[in-house]
């Protein structure tokens, strides 16, 4: 079962995924498609406030926010990691429970890239907002870090989310029932 949607002028099929008994989300993956990538950067950044980092979570944010800073001209972007490397030292941490995630998670971020946001006009980026959970440990990495939040950002939203008058995304993506409908 897909569901076929139009994304930035390009139309896509995303398989239809349980979550639960009664519960059903369209998988979107952005990996492996980079006319998908650049078209959704070039219209978000079209939307987007003056920054001066983007900001993702690692791993389905990374190819947007490369994208859409390379388009842009910065120098670098912010990742937000699923684990603590060994080059990564001053960490700072916060925990997230996704809805594509089966278990609670920690999200780390670098003690430089703190550094780079201290003071700083941060974006976050995201290729799907559902619950907003994500965004919320963003958020809270970024005021860790001393810097400001100056918008959310992502290429779908998901059920309640499209409702968030905090965020700009390109379309809404519905939830499904049981037997594949959207809800």
């Amino acid at each position: 079962m897909y569901y076929r949607m139009t994304i930035a002028g390009l139309e896509r099929d995303l398989p239809i995924c349980p979550i639960s008994d009664e519960l059903q989300i369209a998988g979107f993956v952005i990996f492996g498609d980079p006319n998908l990538t650049c078209a959704c950067a070039e219209e978000l950044l079209k939307r987007a406030p003056e920054y001066d980092y983007i900001i993702t979570a690692e791993s389905k944010g990374i190819p947007l926010a490369h994208e859409m800073a390379r388009q842009h001209g910065d120098d670098a972007y912010i990742l937000a990691r699923k684990s603590v490397k060994l080059y990564m030292h001053d960490v700072i941490s916060v925990d997230v429970q996704s809805i594509t995630t089966a278990k609670k998670q920690t999200l780390y971020l670098d003690g430089d890239d703190a550094a780079l946001m201290r003071g700083k006009k941060v974006l976050i980026v995201d290729d799907v907002i559902s619950t907003g959970e994500s965004l919320r440990v963003l958020e809270a990495l970024v005021e860790q870090a001393g810097g400001t939040v100056c918008g959310r950002m992502a290429i779908l939203a998901e059920g309640d989310a499209q409702n968030r008058t905090d965020i700009v995304y390109l379309e809404k993506l519905p939830l499904f029932n049981k037997d594949g409908q959207p809800i």
